[in-house]
């Protein structure tokens, strides 16, 4: 029995490791995408998508012969979109979506599974992408099967957790999610649970919201302890000690292409939805509370000048996609501040930055965004020699704070009115 043939279309951080994966475990692949650079790239045997492991998968998926790429798409026996959903305001903008399904429904015939992986609204697959498929000639459920498989990987493990995580599947009908469970099972090796279109469009934005809530929380329970003259790292420390506590991580905002964006494509009309559009205003609100928190750092500083170490949205990532990073260094310049970005993972054509010796060179404030781990082996005696002023606000809590004092510097912390210097560490520098 030949292997199928399966057609992805877009190939960013999930299509192109998710057709890899399937080329790698003898699947016919297909890889479709509508930038010329991208496929230029690949047939290069260079992987335009900065991801730990990826480039290694992706070429031995060429090596193969089972991995092509093509600005077409082709007759094959499953089709999966894997394109992006931006938010438009507080709405899913489907245009993306929309053209992915136009393009590969000439090419479905009878017993094709098609298979949406972009994350939607509830219904969409339904009443979107169902009648662009259909488009007067086949039906779903009968003819053709529809099936959703939403990604559930975090960037910067994506190639491990594509594999080990659990996948849910829905289908127009339960066989439809029966076939598009035999294709993932190839290579998933986490437990893969059925269900209807609906419900797992539904979950896949429910678990986004649930971690938006969570940091939500985080970031206001941070707020508080700076009124109240407490330490947030400490106080939440302490909570975690209870058995059925787990207060995340506060920082200076939520970014990336899921937490930032997906609770509001959960939103109905006439239905009421408080808790996530608190958590959502919560957690926008914290790039303006960060720099308004620098502003006040390097007030008096005639012509003052901020070193934003990180532009990334999280730690270890070159993603800046919903950056609060760049939300905050844009306020500040808008303030009037020189701000030089130091960012040791982003690409320069992602967003430009500097070196660290020239982002640091008469700063008289460092201001960390991202929790790099390379931030935490920055020499302070080095920073030290080439600032202006010996300040550091660290917004994601990821240094050694009394190696910095001991240095000399002013250690301010986000979520703690509380400051350490020299002073205050306990120790003295020789």
């Amino acid at each position: 029995m030949s292997a199928p043939k399966i057609v992805v279309i877009g190939l960013g951080y999930i299509g192109l490791p998710t057709a890899a994966m399937f080329a790698l475990h003898g699947n016919e692949v297909l890889g479709v995408d509508i930038d010329p650079e991208t496929l230029s790239a690949l047939r290069s045997g260079n992987v335009p998508v900065r991801e730990k492991d990826l480039t290694a998968i992706v070429r031995d998926a060429l090596a193969t012969g089972r991995l092509r790429v093509s600005d077409r798409v082709e007759r094959a026996d499953y089709f999966i979109l894997c394109v992006p959903t931006p938010a438009k305001g507080q709405n899913a903008d489907l245009r993306a979506v929309r053209s992915a399904a136009k393009s590969v429904a000439p090419y479905v015939k009878k017993g094709s599974t098609v298979i949406v992986e972009s994350t939607v609204p509830p219904r969409t697959t339904d009443l979107v992408v169902r009648p662009l498929l259909e488009n007067g000639r086949l039906r779903a459920g009968r003819d053709f099967h529809l099936a959703y498989c939403p990604e559930r990987v975090m960037p910067g493990n994506i190639v491990r957790e594509i594999v080990e995580n659990d996948r849910i599947i829905g289908g127009i009908t339960p066989q439809a999610a029966a076939k598009a469970q035999q294709i993932y099972s190839s290579f998933v090796r986490g437990n893969i649970f059925l269900t209807d279109l609906t419900t797992a469009e539904f979950v896949k934005l429910a678990e986004n919201a649930f971690r938006d809530v969570n940091i939500a929380l985080a970031n206001e329970l941070a707020n508080l302890a700076e009124a109240h003259g407490i330490d947030i790292w400490e106080a939440i420390g302490l909570a975690n000690r209870h058995p059925r506590v787990n207060i995340l991580r506060p920082g200076p905002g939520v970014g990336g292409h899921c937490i930032a964006v997906d609770p509001w494509f959960l939103l109905a009309p006439k239905v009421e939805a408080r808790m996530i559009t608190s958590a959502r205003a919560v957690n926008d609100g914290r790039p303006g509370h960060v720099a308004r928190r620098t502003l006040g750092l390097v007030k008096g500083v005639q012509h003052p000048k901020v070193a934003a170490f990180g532009v990334a949205y999280k730690g270890n990532a070159d993603d800046v996609r919903e950056s609060p990073a760049i939300r905050v260094i844009e306020t500040l310049r808008k303030a009037g501040v020189d701000v030089a970005t130091y960012d040791p993972l982003v690409p320069q054509d992602l967003y430009p930055t500097q070196g660290l010796e020239e982002a640091i060179s008469g700063a008289d404030c460092l201001l960390i965004l991202a929790d790099h781990r390379d931030f935490f082996y920055v020499d302070p005696s080095l920073v030290a020699r080439k600032v202006r002023r010996k300040l550091l606000f660290d917004t994601r809590h990821c240094v050694d704070h009394r190696k910095w004092a001991t240095r000399g510097f002013e250690v301010h912390d986000l979520g703690s009115s509380r400051v350490l210097n020299r002073r205050a560490s306990g120790s003295t520098v020789r």
